[in-house]
């Protein structure tokens, strides 16, 4: 029994000099580095205020009642439980959400890579007008009128034009109001506008790889242009893959606000009804912040789990 004591005494003395050693060594370089910190002080206070804060008290809420009039009453897990088992909209809404960003989040991020993989194969001049014409859809304000004017539910829409033209109807369809037809166009319009922040920085990631690189695998018997890609071009662009990773997954999850825009709120029968729109209604119109705060933290905790499972597979990644 002594020696067995005396063992882990040894063991684990080393461990604590070597903890000393590098919390000193921590202390140290913070000090050194001190005007870095205090640079870095405003974006921590706007950071922790803006978001941990929020986070937090999103997940204190959801404890709760609270009405945002009289005081927070605990309820312990009354509203998950009536989350998944008294809310039939918020269990179609998690079906909805989970289809789209199955649909959109992949497509929308290998699409991103694609194009700028192909982008970034042109000469500098007319890349930058390429890019420009792929990106504009994801800034520009009128693309909800685009397909507001295509898909009008009366004669003038250009596709219920075109159908009555050619005998296929004899009434115009109202496309976002016709419940099979409201989810594909969302989605044909979330991935036409999917070209935004992450495509960019896939566009400055092939910018900056070296050509040296390339060369140097050509003599270690990389022959083709794929062969290229999973082993040179991706493992040097870890960073921007796991950025527009995070961003693929928030806009999937988050893409309540193209229903909206093209379908209304709520959509036909709720056929359209997300995750989004559910925390929109309770939180901002119903005033259940107790509740929303539920619907809040259990979108939290999906997104996380996406973003974690796909950084595990990004590790993967020209291994």
């Amino acid at each position: 029994m002594a020696e067995n004591t005396v063992t882990a005494q040894n063991v684990s003395r080393p461990t604590a000099r070597k903890d000393m050693t590098m919390l000193q060594w921590t202390w140290k370089e913070m000090k050194r580095n001190y005007p870095a910190y205090i640079m870095c002080i405003p974006f921590f206070m706007i950071f922790t205020l803006f978001t941990v804060g929020p986070v937090v008290l999103s997940a204190f809420f959801s404890f709760t009642i609270f009405n945002m009039v009289e005081a927070p009453k605990i309820v312990g897990l009354s509203n998950y439980i009536r989350l998944f088992l008294d809310d039939d909209i918020f269990l179609l809404s998690v079906k909805n959400t989970l289809i789209f960003a199955v649909v959109t989040g992949p497509v929308s991020y290998f699409m991103s890579l694609f194009v700028a993989w192909f982008i970034n194969e042109l000469p500098p001049k007319i890349r930058a007008v390429v890019t420009l014409i792929f990106y504009a859809p994801s800034i520009s304000g009128g693309v909800y009128m685009i397909w507001g004017v295509l898909f009008s539910s009366d004669s003038y829409g250009y596709v219920n034009s075109i159908l009555l033209e050619l005998d296929i109807i004899t009434t115009p369809i109202q496309f976002f109001q016709y419940e099979p037809a409201v989810m594909p166009l969302c989605i044909v319009v979330a991935l036409w506008t999917s070209l935004g922040v992450s495509f960019l920085a896939f566009i400055g990631g092939l910018q900056t790889i070296d050509k040296a690189q390339f060369e140097a695998a050509a003599v270690d018997g990389i022959r083709n242009r794929w062969q290229e890609l999973w082993y040179v071009t991706l493992p040097n662009m870890k960073q921007q893959l796991l950025f527009g990773a995070v961003m693929s997954i928030t806009s999937s999850f988050g893409f309540g606000a193209i229903v909206t825009a093209l379908a209304g709120f709520p959509s036909q029968n709720y056929c359209a009804h997300t995750i989004v729109h559910h925390l929109e209604d309770y939180g901002g119109q119903r005033f259940e912040v107790g509740y929303a705060s539920a619907i809040a933290v259990i979108l939290f905790a999906v997104m996380i789990g996406s973003n974690v499972l796909v950084n595990k597979l990004l590790s993967k990644v020209g291994q």
